[in-house]
Order: C-alpha cells, then sequence, then structure tokens
C-alpha cells in the first residue's frame, strides 16, 4: 500500500488549489478517527480518505470519470476495499454501483461531512474552537447554509453505526486536530 507522505505527495502533483488540499486533508482526519472509533485499519481509512478526490482537477468538467480516474491512478497502490470505496463514493456521478461496505459509507459520509464542518467553523468568532455537534446540526437544517453539501450523504454515518450526533462529534475533534494546516485555526484577532 502507497504510504501516507507518498500519498500526500502524490495528491499535491495532482491538484493544486488549496481548498482540494484542505478538503483531502480534512477527509484523512475524518477518516482516521472514525476507524479509531470502530477499530478499523486506520492507516487504509486515512490514505483513503486523503486520496479519493486525487482525480478532481482533471475531473471538474467531465464529473461521469471522477473516482474512476483515481482507481486507474492507484490501481496498485491500494487493496481493492479502497479502490471500490473511491469508486462509490462518486457512484452518483460515474454511474459506478452504490455504497456496499463499510468503508464505503465512511468514506461519503466522511468526506462529505468536511463541506459542513468547515463552513461552520468560518462563520464562527471561534472558529473550530468549541464548535458542538448541535450547532451543526441545526446547521444542517438550513438548506441555504452550505448549500453543496449532501445531507443524506452525511447521514449515511448511521450506516456505519453511529448516529449524527456522535458522528459529528467524531469529524469535529478530528478537523480540530489539524485545523492550523486547513486554514481553521485561531484568526488574527483572537
Amino acid at each position: 500500500m502507497i504510504t501516507r507522505d507518498n500519498a500526500l505527495a502524490l495528491l499535491k502533483a495532482k491538484n493544486d488549489e488549496t481548498n482540494l488540499i484542505h478538503h483531502a486533508l480534512e477527509s484523512e482526519a475524518v477518516m482516521r478517527g472514525l476507524a479509531r472509533r470502530l477499530a478499523r485499519d486506520e492507516e487504509l481509512w486515512g490514505v483513503t480518505g486523503l486520496l479519493h478526490d486525487l482525480d478532481y482537477a482533471a475531473t471538474r468538467d467531465n464529473h461521469v470519470r471522477h473516482g474512476l480516474d483515481t482507481v486507474d491512478m492507484l490501481q496498485d497502490k491500494l487493496p481493492q476495499e479502497a479502490l471500490d470505496a473511491i469508486r462509490r463514493h462518486a457512484s452518483e456521478l460515474n454511474g459506478a454501483e452504490g455504497p456496499q461496505t463499510e468503508l464505503d459509507h465512511a468514506l461519503r459520509c466522511g468526506e462529505t461531512v468536511t463541506g459542513m464542518v468547515h463552513a461552520g467553523a468560518l462563520v464562527r468568532p471561534t472558529r473550530i474552537d468549541g464548535m458542538q455537534p448541535k450547532s451543526l446540526k441545526k446547521k444542517m437544517k438550513d438548506k441555504a447554509f452550505a448549500a453543496s453539501v449532501n445531507r443524506e450523504c452525511i447521514r449515511e454515518c448511521e450506516r456505519i453505526g453511529l448516529e449524527l450526533g456522535e458522528f459529528l462529534q467524531v469529524a469535529i475533534d478530528a478537523i480540530t486536530d489539524i485545523a492550523p494546516q486547513v486554514g481553521l485555526g485561531p484568526t488574527m484577532d483572537q
């Protein structure tokens, strides 16, 4: 399996936009948090989260290839279960079969929740510090807030045995740990 350092280097070689790198790092952190919570392979889940959108810059204008091109690039670098999860995370776009496994659902809800957590942190004076699941639940009800975030994908957390509040806490904790790396650290006036 590809190492985390090599995965990060590959990600940066294929995606030079800061927001894509931040999303990948947040997805990795959430996937590692979920792996710890569920007693799964943290390295496998983390690297899967880090690389799930490897092809995003290249497939931005050709969504039917999203996930599929990533799988082609990683064919000999990740186990089949990770490749399947990457292919299936974008099944609505690329026509792949929908999520089947725990890893599939974890990747879908784990990478999707990053948009809600990140947007929620940006509108708070303390950023992610002190964020609570109940505030994110409230924001999820507001369809105009982080409108592109698919709430149904976030709710797939129940398919991996976590209720929404518990899942949101795992995500908040995971992203808090890397907040300075993804632009969610304390603001200058704090």
